[in-house]
């Protein structure tokens, strides 16, 4: 297998390795293309570009667009529910935050 046939192979396993065309992610989640472009005008996610310019994108950001597009179905406007997403991401990443440092708090209390 040739070296470059490796580094793909290897990154298959990879969340943010950008192994679908958009045409691909639509399919997968059952939108359209045009629905992932608004995705990312709202700059919920930033697809890669490959060398010709077409848009790629992983398995994390089609778990995004997912999210968003459930909330589009039940009727929330694209904007709002890319909002809302980025704000259930940022709570989640805050609560992790506070859920270490607790932890770490309690670590070094147990030790003084």
């Amino acid at each position: 297998m040739p070296a470059e046939n490796a580094r793909v192979a290897g990154n298959l396993d990879d969340d943010d390795y950008p192994a679908y065309t958009m045409g691909r992610a639509a399919d997968v989640l059952g939108t359209t293309p045009a629905f992932l472009r608004a995705l990312g005008e709202a700059e919920l996610i930033t697809p890669l570009r490959s060398e010709g310019g077409h848009r790629r994108y992983s398995r994390r950001q089609l778990r995004v667009a997912a999210r968003a597009r459930k909330l589009v179905d039940q009727g929330t406007p694209v904007e709002a529910a890319c909002r809302i997403v980025s704000l259930e991401d940022q709570l989640d990443a805050t609560l992790r935050v506070n859920r270490d440092m607790r932890r770490r708090l309690g670590d070094h209390g147990a030790n003084t």
